[in-house]
């Protein structure tokens, strides 16, 4: 095969080529040094509408200005500022420590404590249906402050323990696409403002080697850490006067004993030497109707007997059990203010030193009915220096556990009270301890999640039941009787029965099988040693105390049981 001469390109025509090749690297390179990496220069519309909210770092709704105030949606404010908050029917209730806090709708007054005020202006409006609450307002009830931004006519609210850092805008001259704030930390993403060398802003958070930041008018955005100089820290304070609750000095560990009254209060002259007790709950006042009226079985004498022992009286207040009067009693603020008022009169009248809250057997979607009820009652009470504790039961499904809305009941009351029974009830269908140790332990763990230990006192039974098994048709039937502490001993003395340490329950137990009917009794027991092992329990998890259900059960020696173990809080 012949082989072709290679043709060379001409000299002339090398050296165009080679300038061409030089000037695409120039305008390339120049073209890159401008452009790179491609900056986005889409403008992002960073609100909408008349003035936008800023707050907790985000637009969030609008405000509306009527009659020379500024008004903000009440959903944003149950939402950022107070989900306490709670409307009925015409109106709007806000609590506080020591206030109750009452606002109808549209018009030019609220009522605190029940007391009227007057004001310039509606302070929950109605516009388009929505509901819009005076800024002004909202600033003598929490500590909030705000500002309208000049230019961009943003409503900018902050709150009380908010951090930011100071900053400044130092450009190096660098081209404009660099100092635009981004809504992402990249420079593809659209921008929301510009700003200039020196301006002052504030540094939000921080992501990589990027800043958060945001301009004196409210507007922010992502910019790379180079272009800003990170200054002061800074904390928002607010100065906000701060509600004190006074309450009757008692010492710890709480040791509070119920007193069950079912007609009669008995006589205290009758009653053991009740070791260690600085706190006793007689049962007296129940619900007796649907409009919130109540039975009150006080005693005179029962209180005075009380204080020559040093002791203060928390009186019970009990829903009755029944959940459709509780649902109907408390659904309106008229019959809560009734129960509320009622309970708190004679608790002024008699110097009762608190309130013990208990309320069971109600359906879960009523739970809000029952914490707004707590948080009306622990306001009056708290402004007339008095206690309020409240009874609940362990983390469990239905009506006995659902409805209590832990977390948030914690932060109201002075104490819950965990009613750390029935593991067994009367009627269940096999036999067992009516609080054994470990079950008391593994309910306590989840509530202490949700609320601080010295929030807590452990309640703690003072009975046991007598289980009856026997067996009808080829079936077992099991059945139970309550006993107190004496009547146990005497049972165990009467049969004979022999007395073991049972390592699951924790518990003494016993067991006696009568041959002639081939029945057997079982018996986990309440006595010195499983009180003081539930005394452990709540010195261990650094509880505030214990209370015992009920007096009538125990025994001398069950208050000394408790009150030695109690001691050692003392000793720390």
């Amino acid at each position: 095969m012949e082989t072709l001469p290679f043709r060379s390109i001409p000299k002339r025509n090398r050296i165009w080529l080679y300038g061409l090749i030089v000037l695409f690297i120039i305008v390339t390179g120049i073209l890159l040094y401008i452009y790179y990496p491609y900056a986005s220069t889409k403008k992002n519309m960073y609100f909408t509408g008349k003035y936008p909210i800023l707050i907790k770092g985000a637009i969030q709704g609008n405000a509306i200005h009527n009659e020379n105030s500024l008004y903000i949606p009440l959903k944003l404010v149950e939402k950022q500022i107070d989900d306490s908050i709670y409307e009925e029917s015409k109106s709007l209730i806000i609590t506080t420590k020591l206030k109750v806090i009452r606002i109808p709708f549209n018009e030019n007054v609220l009522y605190v404590n029940e007391k009227p005020k007057q004001t310039n202006n509606p302070i929950v409006k109605i516009v388009s249906g929505q509901k819009y609450i005076s800024l002004e307002i909202l600033q003598a009830l929490y500590p909030i402050e705000y500002q309208l931004t000049k230019h961009t006519g943003i409503v900018w609210i902050r709150m009380n323990g908010e951090q930011y850092h100071n900053g400044k805008i130092v450009s190096h001259d660098v081209r404009k696409a660099f100092l635009r704030l981004r809504t992402k930390p990249n420079l593809q993403s659209s921008y929301n403002v510009e700003v200039k060398k020196g301006e002052a802003v504030h540094i939000e958070r921080e992501l990589k080697n990027y800043y958060y930041i945001r301009t004196l008018e409210g507007i922010g955005g992502y910019i790379k850490k180079a272009y800003v100089m990170k200054q002061k820290l800074e904390n928002v304070q607010i100065a906000f006067p701060k509600e004190a609750v006074t309450l009757p000095a008692i010492e710890k560990p709480i040791q509070m004993s119920w007193e069950a009254v079912y007609k009669k209060t008995p006589d205290p002259s009758q009653f053991p030497t009740m070791a260690g007790v600085n706190v006793v709950s007689p049962t007296w006042f129940h619900l007796k109707d649907d409009n919130g009226n109540i039975t009150n079985l006080l005693s005179s004498k029962y209180v005075k007997w009380a204080k020559q022992q040093h002791m203060q009286v928390w009186a019970l207040f009990s829903n009755s059990s029944n959940p459709d009067l509780t649902k109907a009693a408390l659904s309106t603020f008229e019959k809560r203010n009734r129960i509320i008022q009622t309970l708190l009169k004679v608790a002024k009248k008699e110097h009762l030193e608190g309130i013990n809250i208990d309320i069971e057997n109600v359906r879960s979607k009523d739970g809000p009915l029952v914490t707004q009820f707590v948080r009306e009652i622990s306001a009056y009470f708290h402004a007339n220096h008095k206690y309020v504790s409240m009874d609940i039961t362990f983390i469990a499904k239905g009506n006995w556990s659902e409805f209590y809305e832990r977390k948030k009941l914690g932060k109201i009351v002075d104490y819950l009270i965990i009613m750390a029974y029935d593991e067994h009830w009367a009627t269940s269908a096999e036999a067992g301890s009516v609080a054994s140790l470990p079950w008391v332990e593994n309910g306590l763990k989840p509530i202490l999640k949700l609320v601080p230990n010295d929030k807590i006192i452990l309640g703690v039974p003072f009975y046991t039941r007598l289980w009856k098994e026997e067996w009808k048709d080829g079936q077992k039937q099991t059945s139970s009787i309550a006993l107190t502490m004496d009547q146990a001993n005497k049972w165990i003395k009467k049969k004979k029965a022999t007395i073991q340490m049972d390592t699951e329950s924790g518990q003494h137990y016993t067991e006696y099988i009568d041959s002639k009917t081939n029945t057997t009794y079982k018996m986990w027991m309440e006595d010195t040693y499983s009180l003081a092992k539930r005394a452990d329990i709540a010195v261990q998890y650094k509880l505030s105390g214990i209370a015992s259900w009920a007096r009538a059960f125990g025994n001398e020696d069950a208050w000394v049981a408790l009150r030695s173990t109690l001691s050692v809080y003392n000793q720390k």
